[in-house]
């Protein structure tokens, strides 16, 4: 569980939520990111980083302390609906040795209309509906250890935001399924504003960009960064906003992408196939 301690209520109910699951063997590590988790509940131990180091290297930073095959990740104001929850998820790997990343379902705590991020599907229809993705919310997702491994974790550089699309790609890539569970839930917090911060439109930008440098060919790398240009042109409704998102396409240009990791030909095919061809 990553946590930056400012949200004590919400961090009890979601490890409240983790300590109630049965039928399952728990290894509940507690990540404080940028401070030393204290007074957590017995069952569950923290780790405390001396800084920030974003969301996907938070994540990150709990593994090594952790123990068991399957890691189940889950941001501190999320909690699971159901106290089989993890008995279920695990249940789905063990059926299906394909599967390689599943989120969970997303519902409004308060009983409000979900956000339409919450379910990654172009169409998203009955949130309900359990299908194979390709990419994820990344607040409630599990997957093997072992695939964890294979494919490089949550990708550091990114801090904030589409860490969930380069990870949902590159675990498709090492030929595994991605999945979205509409039959097990968890509970977040309802957010009637979906307009981002500020400072997603920088990292937004820029993270998108360096999703195409890492792993499209040239042209359809140019095809999936103006899709995400022109659908979110609208939500910018001020010039400090596009100023933040120009720098934001600007660094992705020139900074640090990380490692190219060129999406394989199947790949592609199988993204489209799936109803999210990478140019969207």
């Amino acid at each position: 569980m990553l946590t930056q301690g400012r949200r004590p209520e919400e961090l009890r109910l979601a490890l409240d939520s983790l300590l109630r699951q049965r039928d399952v063997e728990r290894d509940v590590v507690v990540v404080g990111n940028g401070w030393e988790p204290l007074g957590l509940p017995e069952g569950a131990r923290g780790v405390g980083l001396s800084r920030d180091v974003g969301i996907p290297g938070g994540r990150n930073a709990g593994v090594p302390g952790s123990s068991g095959e399957l890691l189940f990740f889950l941001d501190d104001d999320a909690s699971l609906a159901d106290e089989d929850a993890l008995e279920r998820v695990a249940a789905k790997f063990e059926r299906d040795p394909s599967l390689g990343l599943l989120q969970l379902r997303v519902v409004p705590r308060s009983g409000g209309r979900p956000r339409r991020d919450w379910v990654p599907r172009l169409r998203v229809g009955d949130p309900a509906r359990s299908s194979d993705v390709t990419a994820v919310w990344e607040g409630a997702v599990a997957m093997p250890r072992a695939v964890f491994e294979a494919v490089g974790g949550w990708p550091e550089e990114f801090m904030h935001a589409h860490e969930g699309v380069d990870l949902a790609w590159r675990v498709i890539d090492a030929g595994y399924r991605v999945h979205y569970a509409g039959d097990v839930s968890v509970l977040h917090p309802e957010q009637a504003d979906a307009m981002p911060h500020r400072y997603s439109f920088f990292f937004g930008a820029r993270n998108r960009v360096w999703l195409a440098r890492r792993h499209l060919p040239i042209p359809i790398g140019i095809l999936y960064v103006a899709s995400y240009a022109l659908r979110t042109l609208p939500k910018m409704r001020s010039m400090r906003v596009l100023r933040e998102a120009a720098r934001g396409y600007r660094e992705g240009m020139r900074g640090n992408a990380g490692q190219r990791r060129r999406l394989r030909a199947r790949t592609l095919a199988r993204m489209t196939l799936a109803g999210r061809p990478p140019i969207m």
